[in-house]
């Protein structure tokens, strides 16, 4: 079956930011969809059947095609949803420079104010001291030679981001123009966390009442039609299915791009390079200018293909 034919899945958890971002990008594309709740932490196991050993959150999944990052995931609904465009023709390299920004600098900065010791406390409100420390544990695990900003650190630095982008938006409704874009969704998550999970630290956004005003307009945008799915029928979906081949529907862009002396076909490895670099292996089938994709099997997936985005993740061949 085609994969645009097949049904989407997005495997998430309610508190995550970046599954805040897939989440509204599929409201604003008009989308169908089925959420699959997965664990914020390890052990993550229906994932892993898919993913082979990524676990970030979120993924998207779409048949037997496994999608990693909010990068390529923002690729593949333009792809299925040309209208209204997350790239418009103006400004899309500006819009991703700036969402490349947004999920980086402004995110941990935003993620190492709200989760100082008062945002904690309150995100994890109703969670037992054991359920936080395995938390804490988890995240420590996943930034092992991060260097993470300290809370007055983050502070200082998040409030001057915001000043920036309310200053973007001071006479235009969404970052780059009269509509949102890419960066709108990337630069939204990060706030939306202030938001919603820590409403005492929210008050950091009233000098930016431009920006507040931006984030109501995004909140607008919506999740779509949702169904609810669980882990069980997306792997059993996973394995009735078939993996899109390399060359057409989802993965028409399929030109090798070697800048590794990995071949096609070779026995390979892929992890992110800083946050969460547990490792996915299996079998090289597409190198193009923007993604990675690998072949692999599994017993209660079948077989499948994961798909990375090039920048952000590092490619080796398997020892």
């Amino acid at each position: 079956m085609n994969t645009a034919q097949q049904p989407i899945f997005l495997h998430h958890y309610p508190t995550s930011p970046f599954a805040e971002k897939a989440r509204l990008m599929l409201g604003f594309k008009g989308l169908a969809w089925h959420s699959v709740f997965i664990p914020s932490v390890n052990p993550k196991p229906d994932l892993v059947a898919l993913t082979g050993g990524y676990r970030k959150t979120p993924v998207l999944q779409i048949g037997a095609d496994i999608f990693c990052d909010t990068a390529l995931i923002a690729d593949v609904l333009e792809h299925l949803a040309p209208n209204p465009t997350l790239y418009p023709a103006a400004s899309k390299g500006v819009a991703r420079i700036l969402a490349q920004w947004a999920d980086s600098s402004l995110f941990w900065a935003a993620m190492a104010y709200n989760l100082s010791p008062k945002g904690a406390a309150e995100a994890f409100a109703g969670s037992s001291p054991e359920q936080m420390k395995a938390f804490g544990d988890d995240r420590k695990a996943m930034s092992v030679g991060m260097t993470r900003l300290r809370p007055a650190d983050a502070t200082a630095a998040y409030k001057s981001y915001l000043r920036r982008l309310s200053h973007q938006l001071a006479d235009q409704a969404f970052l780059l123009g009269a509509a949102p874009c890419l960066a709108d969704f990337s630069a939204y998550h990060p706030i939306w966390f202030t938001r919603r999970w820590v409403p005492s630290l929210a008050g950091v956004l009233d000098a930016t009442p431009n920006l507040k005003a931006w984030a109501d307009r995004m909140a607008a945008i919506g999740h779509g039609s949702i169904s609810k799915s669980s882990g069980a029928e997306a792997l059993a979906a996973a394995h009735a299915a078939t993996p899109t081949p390399v060359g057409s529907g989802l993965l028409a862009d399929h030109v090798f791009q070697d800048d590794h002396g990995i071949a096609l076909g070779s026995a390979v490895q892929i992890s992110a390079e800083t946050f969460g670099t547990e490792v996915t292996e299996g079998t090289l089938v597409a190198a193009t200018r923007t993604r990675l994709s690998i072949a692999r099997a599994d017993e209660r997936a079948g077989a499948v293909q994961v798909h990375f985005p090039r920048i952000g993740y590092v490619l080796k061949a398997a020892a």
